[in-house]
């Protein structure tokens, strides 16, 4: 099995398009930008509780393993296959954006070199989105605990026609709402296979995996990953000239 360190190697000579065709990057946040300390599975484990589910046993791991599985996915379609009726799908999700919001505060800050990285891909003239699978509401209470108001071109979640990843729906939303007319021109970077597959799914020439979230460098790479970086920080060597 390869290293970590020759996977990187590798991906660093993977074909690669030039700068003037990356127009656009599409950033997940949890995980490849923003890291929330686990986070997730203790908002999960608020909304479990909140719709009755026993609080210790195998229904309760397997649910929380289903989580992790499905990391990146929006949630409230994570909580309609776990809980099957809407209704109780919603009352989960809305526990868990309840949790998680009175957590973010002091439980998120940016991955190192991330918020450089948006920088400097921006000066360069490449277009920057944010995306998640939480909701606009919770996705607003990260940008406002980190003060990133205006650190990127657009700030997208799923909703209001936007299917969360697995979907492309994200990646192109990203690509209409920055004016980027071709699919080759985008780069979508994420920690989870949900994030690679919906890259894939969208056409991004570049659909890299970050090793600093929830999924392996086998993972990622299963689901169709192109490259493969130890971190978002590394991202402006892949794309920008040197």
């Amino acid at each position: 099995m390869p290293t970590s360190t020759e996977q990187n190697s590798a991906a660093a000579v993977s074909p690669t398009p030039p700068l003037s065709q990356i127009a656009l990057v599409v950033l997940d946040m949890a995980g490849t930008t923003v890291a929330d300390d686990g986070l997730v599975v203790r908002a999960f484990d608020a909304a479990a509780s909140a719709v009755g589910l026993a609080a210790i046993g195998p229904e309760r791991e397997d649910a929380r393993q289903y989580v992790l599985d499905t990391m990146g996915q929006s949630k409230i379609e994570v909580f309609r296959a776990l809980f099957g009726t809407d209704g109780r799908a919603e009352e989960a999700n809305r526990a868990f954006e309840a949790a998680y919001d009175d957590l973010v505060a002091d439980g998120v800050t940016p991955i190192p070199g991330a918020a450089n990285t948006i920088g400097l891909l921006r000066e360069a003239g490449v277009k920057v989105a944010l995306t998640t699978g939480f909701s606009s509401s919770t996705q607003r209470r990260i940008l406002d605990a980190l003060r990133w108001h205006n650190v990127a071109d657009a700030v997208l979640a799923p909703g209001d026609g936007v299917r969360g990843r697995p979907h492309p729906d994200l990646v192109l939303t990203a690509a209409l709402r920055t004016n980027v007319d071709d699919a080759a021109a985008v780069a979508v970077v994420g920690d989870t296979t949900s994030d690679i597959v919906s890259g894939c799914r969208a056409g991004a020439s570049i659909v890299a995996g970050v090793l600093t979230g929830a999924h392996d460098a086998d993972a990622l790479r299963g689901a169709g990953a192109t490259h493969i970086l130890a971190s978002v920080a590394d991202l402006p060597g892949l794309i920008l000239p040197a």
